[in-house]
């Protein structure tokens, strides 16, 4: 039991604040109109449209539970970050990874990483998107996230005790196109580059991420993302440390 346990975190390596409301006045209040009350109802949950080489997977994100991290994915989708990465990991029956690795499986320039919001009440079930991060570091969040492929309950918070109890913050689901994970999934997968093992063939390019609803944002005012520096949550080295909550091994079978 306990290597199994070790090895889940060793694969996922790899969450800002709304604004106070204005004061009222002290004036009595008239019945709001109905346009007034409309306009004071809840803002709908903002979904994402993810074009990839193999289809389009549309996300409704939950900065309810998670807006750190929400707001941290959505500065990336704003900056075009995401645009000719690829999910440089696939692994059936458990997950698919992106979110940080160019075409040719080089590392790109991360932001700082951000608080894990694990704790929020959402589970890793089938078809919602996390956040990955090291597995020693709770706290360690860029970039990159997954998508569960069956109920990864094992993925949850159990407790703060240490990055084996802390669980993956999930931060939305797939609301269309879990055919498409399904087939990004289904890939053979090879060694290549700086992984051992679980990159799909062939690589599954993510072309484009867009908020619905929202102008796409002038291409040049969107700095280019440098390829560099690959973080230390996202070395694949890590997947041998023996300090991790699940194995990529057992992933597998």
């Amino acid at each position: 039991m306990l290597k199994p346990l070790l090895a889940i975190a060793v694969l996922l390596s790899l969450p800002y604040l709304p604004l106070p409301a204005m004061a009222q006045d002290a004036a009595p209040a008239s019945p709001a109109s109905p346009a007034s009350a409309a306009s004071t109802a809840p803002a709908a949950n903002p979904q994402v449209r993810m074009e990839t080489t193999m289809g389009t997977i549309t996300l409704e994100l939950f900065p309810d539970k998670a807006p750190r991290t929400v707001a941290n994915f959505l500065r990336y989708v704003h900056q075009h970050f995401y645009a000719g990465t690829v999910f440089h990991r696939v692994i059936p029956g458990f997950l698919i990874q992106a979110g940080i690795y160019d075409t040719h499986l080089q590392a790109r320039r991360t932001r700082p990483a951000i608080p894990d919001e694990a704790d929020n009440g959402l589970s890793n079930l089938r078809g919602t998107i996390a956040a990955a991060r090291a597995p020693e570091a709770p706290d360690s969040a860029t970039s990159q996230f997954f998508i569960n492929l069956v109920d990864n309950q094992r993925l949850d918070f159990v407790s703060k005790q240490s990055g084996l109890t802390w669980g993956y913050a999930v931060f939305g689901k797939v609301v269309k196109g879990m055919d498409v994970v399904d087939k990004i999934a289904a890939l053979p997968t090879v060694a290549m580059g700086p992984f051992s093992g679980d990159v799909p063939q062939p690589l599954v390019t993510i072309t484009g991420v867009s908020v619905i609803g929202e102008e796409p944002a002038a291409a040049a005012s969107a700095p280019a993302p440098a390829a560099s520096a690959k973080p230390a949550a996202a070395k694949p080295a890590a997947a041998k440390q023996p300090r991790t909550s699940a194995s990529h091994a057992s992933a597998k079978h």
